[in-house]
This record gives C-alpha cells, structure tokens and sequence, in this order.
C-alpha cells in the first residue's frame, strides 16, 4: 500500500476553536500543523515557512480567505502552494469565486474530518506530482525548478534566471476554453524550448512553474539573445492561435466580472531578467522574485510582448 503523504498544514482561520479542532485532528493525522488567526498573518506565515498546504476560512477581517489565495498566487514564492478553501456557505457561485481565486478544493462547514483528510492528502499528493514534472507540458515543474536554481546558488554559479508568462491569457482561456487555453500553454513550452536550444543549447534549462508561468536558466552572456528570441518566436506564433476572424480584427472580446465587454488584443509574453553578473542569490527564491518583479515592470508598461532585465548590484 502507498505511502500516504504527510507535511506541513498551514491553517488560516479567525475562529479559535476552528483553529484548536482542526490543529488536533490534522497533528493526529500525521502532519505538522501551523496556525494563523487571519489572513495576514496567514500571508506572512505561509511566505516564511512555504507549507504544503493552505487551509484557509473564507470569512475572515482585514485579508479575507478569497485575498489571501490571490496573494499567495501572485507571489512566485507561494504561487505552487495549494489551498482549500472552509466556508459556511455553500453556493454553487461561491464556489465558483473560491476556484477563481486560486483555490484548490473548496469544502462547506460543517466539515466530516475524514473526508477533509483525504481531501487534503489528495491535493497534496497531485501537487507533488505536478512539481516533479507537468503533465501539461511535460517540462521539469516546481521541485526540478527550485532543485536546478538552489543548486547553482549553493555552488555559486553564473546563471540567468528569465521569467516568463503570458499577456491576456485569462480573457483567452475565458473565450475559447481550457482546451484551447492549455494547447496556448504547450505552444507557449515548445517555443521557450526551441528557442532556448537555439541560443544555448544544453546550457539551458526549461521548467513549467505551472498556468501560463514559466522558467529558463541559461548562462548570462546569453539571457538578452534569449529573451530577445523568445518574444520574437512568440508573436510570431500567437496569432495562429485564434480563429480566423479574431486574428483579422487583432482582438478578442470578452466580458469582466461586472459584466462589461472589454477588447484584448492577441496574446503576448512578457520576460523578466535577474543575472549574477551583477549581483549574487543568496537563495533561490531571491533569484525568483527578482526575475518576477522584472517581469511584472514589462508587462505593465510594454503593451505587448516585451523583456526586461534587472541591472541593479547587489
């Protein structure tokens, strides 16, 4: 019989006894268990320690459950963790804004802890498998990623760390559905490995963060040609992606969350650079953060596919 996974459990939640009952059933379950009494400090927690899991109340003051999973996924650092979410209501659109939000199950109190438990070990189990290799993609996921990064920090190697994703893709996978939105994301995996080869060879390293996220290592000298190669390809590409119609006009329209029709133009990819050869990582999430932040700075002032690299010291 397998091995049933264990590991850290963060629990987020503003009711105490919530706190004590879950804290008890999960400890006795085999995992380790933190706590946090809001969302806050249940941000703050979860980028400190990086759980294996989130289990997080929707209803909660100052950073609500709902915040707390957008937050968690914005941040490179806990972008991979996965999150249940607990609330008391039920409603099929209540979930719906729960999965929207990031969350990855979503279970209504009263809760039956066996059922909870296995619950819990069920996402972890698939989110472990997902970090060893996509299953989309195929590409090394987030454990080969942070192995390869980690690796080159400790041994203080040069590298090039870009991050990349993509520009509107929600509105894409909105308007022409998951199974379109994941071949956009396999096209997206081919070009970033049919560039990295060209530029670097087997000096690059291509993983799936996971979505539309990805990272490539490559010696520094090579991170701009790279870059460079990648948005190039990448346009070059986009536009096959839609059907005759949108590609003609160059756009897609799509309704937000209030209802309002909005224009999105064809996708983009957006890069952001971090390189030791102006500075050192003294972790490899440091290295990350710094990639994603370049990435961040392009996307909101480019306008469409674009890269930027950090030239700061130290």
């Amino acid at each position: 019989m397998a091995e049933e996974p264990g590991g850290t459990i963060l629990v987020v939640d503003d009711d105490p006894f919530i706190v004590r009952l879950l804290e008890i059933e999960l400890r006795a379950s085999g995992f380790e268990v933190r706590t946090a009494s809001d969302g806050a400090e249940g941000l703050a927690r979860a980028l400190e320690e990086r759980p294996d899991l989130v289990l997080a109340d929707v209803m909660m003051p100052n950073v609500d459950g709902l915040e707390l999973t957008r937050r968690l996924r914005a941040d490179p650092r806990t972008a991979g963790v996965p999150v249940i979410m607990l609330t008391a209501r039920g409603l099929s659109a209540d979930k719906v804004e729960g999965l929207a939000a990031g969350a990855d199950d979503y279970i209504v109190k009263p809760f039956d802890t066996p059922e909870l438990v296995a619950r819990i070990r069920g996402v972890i189990r698939r989110t472990r498998q997902m970090r060893a290799q996509s299953p989309l993609t195929g590409l090394p996921g987030n454990v080969r990623i942070e192995e390869e990064i980690e690796a080159r920090v400790r041994e203080g190697r040069d590298f090039a760390l870009l991050y990349a994703d993509l520009d509107h893709f929600k509105a894409y996978n909105d308007h022409y559905g998951f199974l379109r939105g994941d071949e956009a994301i396999r096209t997206t995996a081919r070009v970033l490995q049919e560039a990295a080869e060209e530029v670097a060879g087997s000096e690059a390293f291509v993983g799936h963060v996971g979505g539309d996220d990805f990272v490539v290592l490559v010696p520094p000298d090579l991170a701009a040609s790279l870059a460079q190669r990648i948005v190039e390809r990448f346009d070059a590409e986009a536009p096959a992606l839609y059907d005759a119609g949108d590609r003609a006009r160059g756009f897609i329209e799509v309704p937000d969350r209030r209802g309002e029709v909005r224009r999105f133009p064809i996708l983009s990819i957006s890069i952001g650079v971090a390189s030791t050869a102006r500075r050192r990582f003294a972790h490899f999430a440091e290295a990350v953060a710094v990639a994603a932040e370049m990435k961040a700075y392009t996307k909101r002032n480019a306008g469409g596919s674009s890269w930027a690299m950090d030239r700061r010291s130290g």
